[in-house]
């Protein structure tokens, strides 16, 4: 008999997926450039040159039974101390290499970190607005996932809601700065508070509680801003990191856990998560991605065209007369639909080839999600059909 429980999930296919597809069929008939399509994050500025002259150097110098050799079950161990040397550059950190475990992507770091710090039965807190596959991601370790309402003033954390949420049964909390998708970067202030609640409360129930941050965005900030490294304000922190939008590698799937070396039994967690990857059938990235990325770990894409995109829209929707929070980084943006139901409004906008996201899979119904990692002068010339659309459904 097959899996039930994965069985049962294919009801519930992502609505960011299927706006993707529904807009690439759509593309087939009037054109791909007549579709403004806000619907997928998947980057739209090239990796840097520098990446594709290491890959390069690699295949034609490297040996190559070492170079298409399996990696060491935890990661190459140059990989993991160049990764650490950069976190302890950037960041004031202590890392070693000991601390470092390379991962398929941020999702395959989130896997990891989760079953490494919580075990069935437990609680996890995550704020909305919260990026939807963290319900499978949680589901598949046995714990369950409690939603914090979102603050929508500024989408920095709900303190009140949240603290009303604690209990003895949470074990871990899951934050995502820059936030998919509201664009939101926690703020230093922020994250020193949620540090100060976790470190008492960890004191008040007896048990670690352990922070987990998403932070694939971590290089995507504006207006000459930085996003304050969580592992600085809380010990037991374990940092989740993807390639895939500093250098646009989505699809080489590369990035790591990265292990607070203050957090509590630190020197073991890397060794369980290989240890996860058996049960898990991770066995790391490809030695060849490894190697690239650790020749530029400290360089990015250009992603001056995020802000830019950013700006033009922020722009548009508040001209128009949306009600928006202004991102502080990422490349999404959260404006509030112009009704309450954001499936319906998102509905009337295909009808104007417009692929916008409604927000309710995101935990915060009334919005909705335009992910504009697309061509500039695409989202110029979507400004006019946003404004023809509000004007002629809604009577902006």
């Amino acid at each position: 008999m097959i899996n039930e429980g994965y069985k049962a999930m294919l009801g519930g296919k992502s609505v960011i997926r299927e706006l993707s597809e529904y807009a690439t069929a759509r593309g087939s008939e009037i054109g791909y450039d007549n579709v403004f399509d806000y619907s997928l994050g998947n980057p739209s500025v090239p990796c840097p040159p520098s990446f594709t002259e290491a890959m390069i150097d690699l295949y034609r110098t490297a040996e190559p039974v070492a170079l298409h050799g399996y990696s060491p079950s935890l990661g190459i161990p140059s990989v993991r101390a160049t990764i650490a040397d950069s976190l302890n550059r950037r960041f004031g950190m202590d890392y070693t290499a000991d601390y470092i475990f390379p991962t398929s992507g941020a999702a395959g770091a989130l896997a990891h970190a989760l079953r490494a710090v919580t075990k069935p039965g437990d609680e996890i807190i995550t704020f909305a607005p919260y990026f939807p596959e963290y319900q499978p991601y949680v589901a598949g370790t046995g714990a369950r996932l409690t939603i914090v309402p979102a603050d929508t003033e500024n989408f920095q954390i709900n303190f009140a809601a949240f603290e009303a949420a604690m209990n003895p049964g949470v074990t871990t909390v899951l934050i995502n700065t820059p936030n998919n998708p509201s664009g939101a970067v926690y703020s230093e202030e922020t994250l020193k508070r949620l540090a100060g609640i976790l470190t008492a409360k960890q004191a008040e129930y007896g048990h670690d509680i352990f922070l987990i941050s998403d932070e694939p965005y971590r290089e995507i900030v504006f207006d000459g801003g930085t996003q304050p490294y969580p592992s600085r304000f809380y010990d037991n922190t374990l940092s989740c990191y993807s390639w895939s939008k500093s250098l646009s590698l989505p699809g080489e799937r590369i990035g790591y856990v990265a292990v607070n070396p203050r957090a509590t039994d630190a020197k073991l967690i890397v060794p369980m998560c290989g240890q996860i990857s058996r049960g898990t059938g991770h066995n790391c990235p490809s030695s060849s991605i490894q190697l690239a990325v650790a020749k530029v770990v400290d360089e990015t894409s250009d992603l001056s065209v995020y802000e830019t995109n950013m700006n033009l829209l922020y722009d548009a929707l508040t001209s128009i007369g949306f009600d928006v929070v202004r991102p502080g980084g990422t490349f999404y943006i959260f404006p509030k639909a112009l009704e309450g139901d954001a499936n319906a409004f998102c509905m009337k906008a295909k009808e104007y080839d417009l692929i916008l996201v409604p927000s309710n899979s995101f935990g915060v119904p009334g919005y909705f999600r335009m992910a504009y990692c697309i061509d500039t002068d695409k989202v110029r010339r979507s400004i006019p059909v946003l404004e023809k659309f509000a004007h002629e459904v809604y009577g902006l």
